[in-house]
């Protein structure tokens, strides 16, 4: 029985703050760079489409209204011709991608932090749509529900994927494990403005691991940083905005092993793409010690039960609706 072997690219960088077509560009060059050097496989930051709303930690809610209306405004809906050209770049390049987004809702002004699955074809293959948003983030995003909250199978092996904090999520996590993940991109966004205490790259790298080390599989991560042009435009509403903003070990890329550990070198807080090399046969010896899909595990004990029905905004009951047309 053969096992998927290919190399990977994870990349650490900045979006072209709330321009979708310029983000998109970037993009674009980081895809063809990874293809150029071998990569099937490459992993985007979270929301790099085209931004993370910084506002909300470092201004007052109606400070930041107008910066809400900037990220809306450079939103991505699934037929964007913006994403058109990512998917294209995907089959042209022969190459997958997980990539975040901005995803414009239904509704109008509604978003969602959406990870997106594309496969080497051009296709999409899935979407997941964070489950939720932490802490200031409730201002911008509207929580994601079960129905994405799967496993998707590629030529390169499963492949599933969770958002910054919900990757702390344990229920998230297993749910992706119990589908036969073998492959989990976790993207993150650069956060300093956290306790003087916290290491946002050590913390990044503990629930990478411990879900590497839990699941044994390989986990990427890709997080974004903060770039000047980020806090030049923040500055007019926020002059103190590089004491917030500048901060050590605030981002973390890079590759960890089914056995928990690091692979090769990553990145924390430089800009720039690393690769490995991912043998998925690496993840069947360490699940002859623990393996909790299967015999280190106990279900006739516990029961974990999740709701995969998309979330209805509406129930229309009766037949009233349908008097006019009598």
């Amino acid at each position: 029985m053969d096992f998927p072997k290919f190399k990977a690219a994870t990349v650490q960088t900045s979006p072209v703050f709330l321009d979708v077509e310029k983000t998109v560009d970037k993009a674009i060059s980081f895809i063809k760079e990874a293809a150029g050097n071998g990569a099937k496989l490459i992993a985007f930051p979270e929301v790099f489409i085209s931004g993370y709303p910084y506002w909300n930690w470092i201004m007052t809610p109606v400070q930041g209204s107008k910066w809400y209306e900037g990220l809306y405004r450079n939103s991505v809906s699934m037929d964007d011709v913006h994403l058109q050209r990512i998917f294209d770049s995907a089959r042209e390049n022969d190459i997958h991608i997980v990539i975040g987004i901005n995803e414009r809702g239904d509704s109008y002004g509604e978003i969602y932090n959406t990870n997106l699955i594309i496969d080497n074809g051009g296709n999409l293959v899935g979407k997941h749509r964070k489950l939720v948003p932490t802490w200031a983030e409730k201002l911008t995003w509207t929580a994601g529900d079960g129905s994405s909250l799967k496993v998707y199978k590629t030529e390169i092996g499963p492949i599933g994927t969770l958002a910054c904090g919900e990757n702390t999520n344990t229920l998230a996590r297993f749910t992706l494990l119990a589908q036969g993940e073998l492959i989990h991109i976790a993207n993150y966004i650069s956060l300093p403005v956290a306790p003087p205490d916290y290491d946002m790259a050590e913390a990044i790298k503990i629930r990478a691991a411990a879900h590497s080390f839990e699941g044994k599989l390989f986990t990427i991560v890709s997080c974004s940083t903060i770039s000047q042009e980020i806090k030049d435009r923040l500055r007019e509403d926020v002059p103190n905005v590089d004491e917030l903003l500048d901060r050590k070990n605030s981002a973390f890329s890079g590759f960890i092993g089914p056995n928990g550990a690091v692979i090769g070198q990553p990145l924390i807080d430089d800009e720039g793409i690393v690769y490995a090399n991912i043998d998925l046969s690496k993840c069947i010896q360490p699940k002859q010690m623990h393996d909790i899909l299967g015999h280190y595990n106990r279900f006739d004990i516990f029961d974990l039960r999740v709701n995969t029905a998309p979330t209805k905004k509406i129930t229309f009951v009766g037949e009233h609706f349908n008097d006019d047309k009598k």
